[in-house]
């Protein structure tokens, strides 16, 4: 398939399905993406709270073995800081329940992106928030919703074959001899 196959692939199931309006794959984004962020800013504070072992002239990793029993970071500055930071209840005072969120999270994400992608698989689009949005009066009132819907009308149209504006000869699996 390669890159452009792939990519053909989401816009056609798109283009078909409307996925981007299911709630589950906005779950499985937000599973993914928030996995990322929150890895990432776990990262960023166990750098900025490490127990230093070493003299300056050393390798700070020259203090720590690969599944040492004692904590390589402080974990109550680090929750202290986040709770500052965020508000006190964002934080995790304990590392394990810490890192199970931290594992928990995009595997949980995937996991709804994968039965989004299930429903697909038997055309069950019902979860999809297709609707435009109406005032009293029933006129539509135009979302970035609208402009997707009209956009996978759009991808619809290109991918369906040209069968009825493309001259048959040249549509043919073989090319036509010319020459005799």
């Amino acid at each position: 398939l390669g890159i452009s196959g792939t990519f053909n692939f989401m816009i056609v199931f798109q283009a078909e399905h409307n996925i981007l309006m299911h709630p589950f794959h906005m779950l499985g984004v937000a599973g993914v993406f928030g996995g990322s962020l929150f890895s990432a800013m776990h990262g960023s504070l166990v750098t900025s709270s490490l127990i230093r072992e070493t003299t300056e002239n050393e390798s700070a990793n020259a203090g720590y073995k690969f599944g040492q029993e004692e904590e390589t970071y402080n974990i109550v500055a680090a929750h202290g800081y986040f709770g500052r930071l965020i508000f006190q209840y964002a934080s995790f005072n304990n590392s394990r329940s810490l890192h199970f969120f931290l594992a928990a999270w995009p595997v949980v994400g995937i996991w709804f992106t994968a039965l989004g992608i299930s429903t697909m698989a038997f055309n069950l689009n019902g979860f999809n928030f297709n609707q435009s949005v109406v005032d009293s009066q029933g006129r539509v009132i135009n979302t970035w919703a609208d402009i997707i819907n009209r956009a996978n009308l759009g991808m619809e149209v290109m991918h369906e074959r040209n069968a009825h504006n493309f001259p048959l000869d040249l549509a043919a699996v073989e090319a036509p001899v010319v020459n005799g």
